[in-house]
């Protein structure tokens, strides 16, 4: 009976089975052979190559009037009037103050009076001497009295010449009561107002005329750099500029400002306080946009990096103490290699070392892949590059 029982099942049993085989065929089919081997990562890369590179330094600087005059009392005095507008442009010798000038009047008329009176002295020396002249000669007079109308003529000459200073030195005064620009440019606040009273042995400061076109820029970059860069420039891995090195200037704002400017001085003393030089750069500013006293920032374009190779930063990987680039070898498989960078340029890092013409560098997408994984590598677009 359990003989039966068994034949009677055994056909259904390899139905299941059957079932099931079937079953597990048809999932492999359509899983494909994807399942087994993933497809490579997808990464965008740029062939970088050689080229002429300008070298470029950037440097904090301070706007500085090519010409700033202080202008100050000469006199003693009180102030009249004020003669000019502030915040306007005058000429060289325009009047800026009245100081009151009825004393210095006075003194200038005292110095002529007193001129005067040696004048008629010096006159009458003379037609002493003119008279006594033939009689010495008739023995009339004798040379001892000659010799005393000379010397009276020599002391008359000489208080007509002291006089004539102080009438010179009592016109000066009075026409330094009229305070004149000392140069022509921007003349800035009064800093007296009217009945202040100001004092020539003070030098009172009364207000102050900068030139404005053309301004100076002055920077200040440290010895070390400079060193740095002229030890660059004799091993010739940054060519000198050919003409004269340009300067453009990033307003507090941000905003680039259009005129360039020359370099025109380099100081040739070390601050030893700080370890800095001072450079100097000359700019027309016809816009006068640029004030003394203003904070910029100046690019400095020293010359240019041949042969030199630039990376995109956001290609470069920091970390233990290196910096390495993935590149894609050309068996399609990521390589990841140290690199030696020099200056950043417009964004970009130069590569000094590590780096070869030609080589497909990622840009996108190294963060998905390690070294020796294949990759579907695709150029970067020119609108992302």
């Amino acid at each position: 009976m359990p003989n039966c029982e068994v034949r009677r099942y055994r056909p259904c049993l390899l139905v299941v089975v059957a079932s099931l085989v079937l079953a597990a065929g048809a999932c492999r089919d359509r899983q494909g052979p994807s399942a087994s081997a993933p497809p490579p990562v997808s990464v965008l890369v740029e062939t970088v190559a050689a080229q002429s590179i300008p070298r470029v330094v950037e440097l904090p600087g301070r706007i500085e009037a090519i010409r700033s005059a202080e202008v100050r009392a000469r006199v003693d005095g009180i102030v009249e009037r004020r003669l000019y507008e502030e915040g306007t442009d005058v000429p060289a010798g325009a009047p800026l103050f009245l100081i009151d000038s009825r004393d210095y009047e006075a003194a200038l008329q005292q110095a002529q009076a007193a001129l005067s009176r040696a004048q008629a002295v010096q006159g009458n020396a003379a037609s002493e001497v003119a008279r006594f002249k033939p009689l010495v000669e008739r023995l009339v007079v004798s040379a001892q009295e000659y010799e005393a109308a000379l010397a009276a003529l020599q002391q008359a000459e000489a208080n007509v010449a002291d006089a004539r200073a102080a009438v010179t030195l009592a016109r000066l005064r009075l026409d330094r009561c009229t305070v004149r620009a000392p140069i022509a440019g921007r003349v800035g606040r009064a800093l007296v107002t009217e009945g202040a009273l100001v004092s020539a042995s003070g030098a009172t400061l009364l207000t102050q005329v900068n030139q404005l076109t053309p301004v100076n820029a002055v920077f200040t970059q440290s010895n070390l750099s400079l060193l740095e860069l002229r030890k660059q420039f004799q091993s010739g891995a940054i060519s000198a500029p050919t003409g004269r090195v340009q300067v453009w200037l990033t307003l507090a704002n941000g905003d680039e400002y259009k005129e360039p400017g020359v370099l025109d001085f380099t100081d040739l003393v070390v601050e030893p306080s700080t370890g800095t030089q001072i450079l100097r750069a000359r700019f027309d500013n016809v816009s006068r946009v640029l004030l003394p006293g203003q904070f910029v920032r100046g690019r400095i374009e020293i010359g240019t990096i041949p042969n030199g190779i630039l990376v995109p930063a956001r290609a470069v990987q920091f970390g233990n103490n290196a910096t390495s680039l993935s590149i894609v070898a050309d068996d399609g498989t990521v390589v990841r290699r140290n690199v030696d960078l020099g200056p950043q340029e417009a964004g970009q890092w130069v590569v000094k070392d590590g780096l070869e013409a030609g080589e497909r560098v990622i840009v996108d997408g190294w963060q998905k892949v390690q070294p020796g994984q294949h990759v579907d590598a695709q150029p970067m677009p020119a609108s992302h590059s």
